[in-house]
């Protein structure tokens, strides 16, 4: 088993979900979070009006965001399910945009559902 965690942007969250839904993928957690990646936070990936010349003012004098909103995705899949999952994220967020997120690939040693005691790849389905 895996745990797929995919940072991406907040309106492609109900496109992802979808294209999830599609792929039989039964569940998943979403979150909103607030980070940044290299680039230092876009004011660009906000959707609100900044007025252009404060932006560029920020822009020159090289201020940039603390953070921006994002929204995280965890996903605890069968390992044979993680490749189709991961290129269905990609597809749909891939923009080639900065900002369009990050996918992480984590081991996860079992799983439990506490309703019956099932444990391994059952208890995800």
């Amino acid at each position: 088993m895996k745990e797929i965690i995919a940072i991406i942007r907040p309106k492609k969250v109900i496109p992802t979900k979808e294209a999830l839904e599609k792929l039989g993928v039964p569940s998943l957690t979403a979150l909103p979070v607030f980070g940044r990646g290299k680039q230092k936070g876009i004011a660009t990936e906000l959707e609100i009006d900044i007025r252009p010349e404060v932006l560029d003012q920020s822009i020159k004098a090289g201020r940039r965001m603390e953070y921006i909103p994002k929204r995280l995705f965890s996903i605890v899949a069968c390992n044979e399910d993680v490749d189709t999952i991961v290129e269905t994220i990609i597809k749909v967020n891939q923009t080639g945009e900065i900002g369009d997120g990050r996918i992480f690939i984590c081991p996860v040693d079992d799983a439990i559902r506490v309703r019956t005691d099932e444990q391994g790849d059952s208890a995800l389905l």
